[in-house]
């Protein structure tokens, strides 16, 4: 584990009184670990927008192929910037199953993903999994806390999956895409960028009533159209198949066969830094 820096006081604690992103999604995936405040907004949204769950699922087999494809491809860094509640197989798990001697860190700021990072974000033998509790709008203590187990003068893939749409713009005062570029701007040549983002684009009714759900909890959701997430990549070498629906992402049969279910208002993207 990384150390104590990056551990919130003791008397940090789990908030039950409002739902929590990470919470929320840990339920559509069939997790545990959340609570009947997270329950109640997980159905409210669902039904509202009945692609939740698969939209979920889908984001996280994207994950899967994303770093199973850059571990392939040599990787052998990963920063993991709202990690979310452990869910198996973990990002880690995937990239050290094709390098064992692959360094991973993860970040995320809910008190309950840092309870299980202890106990469940272990590495391989070669490799190292390790874990910051800070908040994505912290690049500078991300980065400096991550920069104990990764070498920043090498490659590393940075992911951020389903994580933008809960950062807003420049105007809301959070600049998402300056954001992006700061994390980006340290990454060294043949570095990666793993995102996926939700967008009003492909069922503009339901992603509208999702996001205004998660407004009214305190949690602002901001769905991005294909013009606006393609942004993200500016300066960047789109990977094949470029900017797509999240189950088109290089879909292996699994994903192929959730596509007859109906697409899921996501895209996904990987690029590399020239």
């Amino acid at each position: 584990m990384t150390g104590s820096e990056s551990v919130p006081p003791a008397s940090a604690s789990v908030d039950t009184s409002r739902p929590h992103p990470a919470r929320v999604y840990d339920w559509w995936l069939g997790g545990k670990d959340n609570y009947p405040v997270d329950e109640e907004l997980a159905r409210r949204i669902l039904a509202a927008d009945a692609t939740a769950v698969r939209g979920a699922r889908a984001n996280r087999r994207f994950m899967h192929r994303a770093v199973r494809a850059l571990a392939e491809a040599g990787i052998r860094q990963f920063l993991d910037i709202g990690t979310g509640i452990p869910t198996e197989p973990n990002l880690h798990q995937v990239a050290q199953a094709v390098a064992p001697e692959a360094r991973v860190v993860y970040a995320d700021n809910d008190p309950i993903v840092l309870r299980h990072a202890e106990a469940l974000l272990h590495g391989s033998a070669e490799g190292s999994t390790d874990y910051v509790h800070a908040d994505v709008r912290d690049p500078d203590l991300i980065l400096r806390l991550a920069g104990e187990s990764l070498d920043f003068g090498r490659p590393v893939a940075l992911s951020l999956v389903a994580l933008t749409h809960y950062l807003g713009d420049a105007a809301d005062g959070d600049d998402v895409h300056g954001l992006l570029k700061r994390y980006t701007d340290v990454l060294a040549p043949g570095s990666f960028l793993v995102l996926s983002q939700v967008t009003p684009d492909l069922n503009p009714e339901a992603v509208g009533k999702a996001a205004e759900l998660f407004g009214r909890s305190g949690t602002p959701f901001h769905p991005r159209s294909l013009t606006e997430f393609a942004r993200f990549f500016d300066g960047l070498e789109l990977l094949g198949p470029g900017v797509i629906p999240v189950t088109g992402w290089r879909p292996d049969p699994e994903d192929v066969a959730a596509q007859a279910e109906g697409i899921v208002p996501v895209y996904a993207g990987v690029a590399r830094k020239p």
